[in-house]
C-alpha cells in the first residue's frame, strides 16, 4: 500500500471557523474554539487519517490588520504556515462573504499561488440561501482559481468528510510523519496552556480582550499517575489582575475548575491544577513569552 503525508494549512480571517474545522477534521479537541476572534495564536497541528493518508493540519491565527507587535507575529505565523504547507485552503464565511479581510488575503494568495494547490472551502452555509451561496462562489472563483470549492459547515460537519477525501489524494506519496495514534504535535505544557487561556476567555467576554496570556510554568508527575500543573497567567496591568481574579476569588476559580476538568477529560487522569496570576506591564514585548506561543519574536517588528 502507497501511502501519502502532508501539510495543510487552513487560512481565513478570525473567526471563520479553521479550528473547528480542525478539530471536526481531527475528530479531538486541540485547537481552542471560542466566539471570540484571534483566540488561536501557535501553529497548532492537528493530525488526521484518511484511508493511507496523513493529514498534517496546520491551524494559523486568523488573517487581520496587524497593530501591535503581537498581531503581527500572529500574522507572520498564519502566512508562514500556508508557504509550508503542501495544500492550502482558504476558509469564507458564507453569510459575511466578501469582507475587507478577504479582499486582503485573496491578494496575499496571489504571491502564494505559483504551482500550489489551494482550494475554497465556503463555512457555515447553513445560515444563508443556496442562491447566495452559488453567487459567492462564483464571484470568489472570478478572483482567484482555487482548485476546487467546497460548501461546508464544520461545526455540523456537513461537506467536511468530502474535504478530507480530496486532501487526502492531493498529498503527496511518502511515510507518515507521525505515530498513528498522535493527533498533535503541540507539547502538552502548550496545550495545558492553550486550555486554560480558552477558558479565561470563555469566562471573561468584553472585560479583557487580549491583554492576558498563559504559560505553564511547572509540570511535575505523581506516583498515583496524577500530575500537578502549576501555571501563570500574565496581565498586563494591576487593573486586569483584579478583573481575571473576579469578586473573592471566584472567577480564576471557576476558570481552574473548568480547565482542570477538561484537562482530565483530555488526559483520562486526575490533575492538580494551580493558577497564579502576575502582572507584567510589557510581556507583549518579550522574547521569551512568544516562544512560550510558538510565535517568532521577530516576526513582530514592524
Amino acid at each position: 500500500m502507497t501511502t501519502r503525508a502532508g501539510f495543510v494549512a487552513l487560512i481565513g480571517e478570525p473567526n471563520a471557523g479553521k479550528s473547528t474545522l480542525t478539530n471536526r477534521m481531527v475528530g479531538a479537541k486541540v485547537s481552542i474554539v471560542t466566539h471570540k476572534v484571534q483566540t488561536t495564536r501557535a501553529r497548532i497541528r492537528g493530525v488526521a487519517l484518511e484511508g493511507d493518508a496523513q493529514l498534517v493540519f496546520v491551524d494559523t491565527p486568523g488573517l487581520f490588520t496587524p497593530r501591535r507587535r503581537l498581531d503581527r507575529a500572529m500574522v507572520a505565523a498564519a502566512w508562514g504556515g500556508a508557504a509550508d504547507a503542501d495544500v492550502i485552503v482558504l476558509l469564507v464565511e458564507a453569510h459575511r462573504g466578501i469582507t475587507e479581510g478577504v479582499e486582503r488575503i485573496l491578494d496575499g494568495l496571489g504571491d502564494l499561488g505559483q504551482g500550489r494547490t489551494i482550494a475554497l472551502a465556503i463555512n457555515k452555509i447553513d445560515r444563508v440561501k443556496a442562491e447566495v451561496l452559488l453567487a459567492l462562489s462564483q464571484s470568489l472563483n472570478e478572483r482567484f482559481t482555487f482548485a476546487k470549492t467546497f460548501m461546508i459547515s464544520a461545526e455540523r460537519g456537513y461537506g467536511v468528510d468530502d474535504l478530507r477525501e480530496w486532501l487526502a489524494g492531493e498529498m503527496p506519496e511518502g511515510p507518515w510523519l507521525y505515530p498513528e495514534d498522535q493527533i498533535a504535535d503541540l507539547p502538552l505544557r502548550m496545550i495545558a496552556a492553550e486550555i486554560t487561556r480558552e477558558k479565561l476567555t470563555l469566562r471573561l467576554h468584553q472585560e479583557l480582550p487580549y491583554q492576558l496570556t498563559v504559560e505553564t510554568e511547572k509540570w511535575e508527575e505523581r506516583k498515583d499517575g496524577s500530575a500537578r500543573i502549576d501555571q501563570v497567567v500574565y496581565v498586563s496591568r494591576d487593573g486586569h489582575k483584579g478583573i481575571v481574579l473576579g469578586k473573592r476569588g471566584e472567577t480564576i476559580k471557576a476558570v481552574s475548575q473548568a480547565a482542570r476538568q477538561e484537562l482530565e477529560d483530555f488526559l483520562g487522569r486526575r490533575i492538580h491544577l494551580f493558577l497564579q496570576v502576575k502582572v507584567r506591564e510589557n510581556w507583549q514585548e518579550e522574547a521569551e513569552r512568544y516562544s512560550e506561543m510558538g510565535l517568532d519574536f521577530r516576526d513582530g517588528n514592524s
